[in-house]
């Protein structure tokens, strides 16, 4: 049967807004998400007719999207918003999300690949590289299923870089755009691809009308990949030659296309943040950690997934340095590390995340006294406990080797009661907004970093004060609304 063409705007991501998991009495629960796109679709409302077309993730998604068939899910469940869940083959979705987007794509934008060992694109990568086209397909044909005449699509992330071209064959009257949330590599680096995949993927993000990111350095970077490894011109304010100048890219023109480029730097949802940090649950939680840490100390607050591009184990080795060149800091400050297992379906973060404990540990065996433990880790997500330790952070580190943008380090000062300093990785794309009031560091400079934290932990609480809200303006300049808006309008 036919779906019926029903959606003026649509969204694709891997991620839908809702979850669900399956009873043993085969019930379904729901339980809706949070972040950038869930905040910023609701701008739109349910009333515009809009549409997100999303993967089912586990096995009580998928159940959810067998009953719905190729309706969409029960707007009970979602809010309200209308919401497509593809049942896409386990073989196919492991293939295509473990196998490519998150052990491939995802390695070669942060740059965290091993090089002497790996990458190795053997027959094994040909036949994952096969399954992302599949899924890629799928998310194509659903969205042309869905979308009115020249509706506007905005397609999300690396998992479906190969949907914007798929769609404009399927459907050239539609406007599509794809945005991008992880950093994007330079050429160099990206060239390690397959020569047949690094282009793909271009020309597939080329289908659309417009390629969007967090930053001008991601955009520039993209266009400098499209030049190198298509031939493709770059357009640049004042006029494109292809050459490389100090103009930023505006456009790539390839084969009689022009796609614009655009950079939204997504901010912090400053109401929401506020409003769910003043909750009962966040001030019980802040009591616990304030006990924790103990009277008259100062706190170094992370808050982070164990990703191998968030930097944990160096962030722990420059405390350690900090504790080790600077004893006056021994039993006046406390690391709050928040080091929430993630991806461990894969042994590489499995291993990793063991070291970060190892390491934590280590700090606290050589370091730590009766009364005092430097290094207070914890691996057990809690959001509230997140909210809590943005509240009293003296410090927050955020040091990754490569980010996209990295939320946290804007998060942050949203919500610091007394002023927070930032130790910031010039890698992370929040760099570009907050590097003036933060204090800078190369994430791979371990001695550079103790010294920061060092620095950061003198401030004064005036400075510090003022950093913040300067931090904090900057940080909530395009709240998820709004960012969401500017690329509709934009389409």
């Amino acid at each position: 049967m036919a779906v019926p063409r029903t959606a003026p705007i649509l969204v694709a991501s891997n991620r839908g807004p809702v979850s669900y998991t399956l009873g043993e009495d085969g019930s379904l629960t729901a339980r809706r998400g949070g972040g950038g796109l869930v905040s910023g679709l609701s701008a739109i409302g349910p009333e515009s007719g809009g549409v997100w077309v999303c993967a089912a993730l586990g096995e009580g998604d998928r159940e959810a999207a067998r009953r719905a068939g190729d309706s969409h899910l029960n707007p009970g469940d979602t809010g309200g918003q209308q919401v497509r869940m593809l049942d896409i083959a386990p073989d196919v979705f492991a293939a295509a999300y473990n196998g490519v987007a998150n052990s491939v794509l995802w390695f070669v934008h942060h740059l965290l690949y091993q090089t002497p060992v790996e990458p190795v694109f053997d027959a094994e990568f040909a036949e994952q590289w096969a399954a992302y086209e599949s899924y890629n397909a799928a998310f194509a044909d659903a969205l042309a299923q869905e979308a009115v005449d020249e509706a506007v699509v905005l397609v999300q992330d690396y998992h479906l870089a190969l949907v914007p071209a798929m769609l404009r064959e399927r459907r050239p009257d539609l406007r599509i755009g794809h945005f991008s949330h992880t950093p994007w590599a330079p050429p160099d680096y990206y060239r390690m691809l397959p020569d047949e995949v690094a282009a793909g993927v271009l020309r597939g993000i080329l289908g659309g009308d417009r390629a969007a990111f967090l930053t001008e350095r991601w955009a520039t970077a993209f266009a400098d990949c499209c030049a190198a490894v298509l031939g493709a011109e770059i357009i640049r304010d004042g006029g494109g030659d292809g050459g490389a100048g100090g103009m930023a890219a505006t456009a790539v023109r390839f084969e009689g296309r022009e796609t614009r480029l655009g950079v939204h730097g997504l901010g912090a949802d400053a109401d929401f943040l506020r409003e769910r940090s003043r909750q009962a649950d966040v001030d019980e939680r802040l009591s616990t950690l304030r006990a924790q840490i103990g009277p008259g100390r100062k706190s170094i607050v992370r808050v982070d997934r164990t990703e191998l591009s968030k930097n944990i184990v160096r962030g722990l080795l420059a405390y350690r340095r900090l504790l080790e060149t600077r004893p006056e800091w021994r039993e006046r400050v406390v690391h709050v590390a928040f080091a929430y297992p993630s991806r461990q379906d894969l042994a590489v973060y499995r291993d990793y995340t063991e070291r970060v404990r190892r390491i934590a540990d280590e700090i606290n065996d050589e370091y730590g006294t009766e009364g005092w433990t430097p290094v207070a880790l914890h691996v057990k997500d809690d959001f509230a406990r997140s909210l809590a330790a943005y509240r009293l952070a003296d410090v927050a580190l955020v040091n990754p080797i490569r980010d996209g943008m990295n939320l946290v380090a804007k998060e942050v000062p949203v919500v610091s009661e007394r002023g927070c300093a930032l130790v910031l990785s010039r890698e992370a794309g929040a760099y570009a907004e907050l590097g003036e009031d933060a204090l800078v560091v190369n994430p791979y400079d371990v001695e550079g970093t103790a010294r920061a934290l060092h620095e950061a932990l003198r401030m004064s609480d005036g400075e510090r004060a003022d950093r913040t809200k300067r931090l904090a303006a900057a940080a909530t300049a395009l709240p998820p609304q709004a960012w969401f808006l500017a690329q509709l309008r934009a389409l």
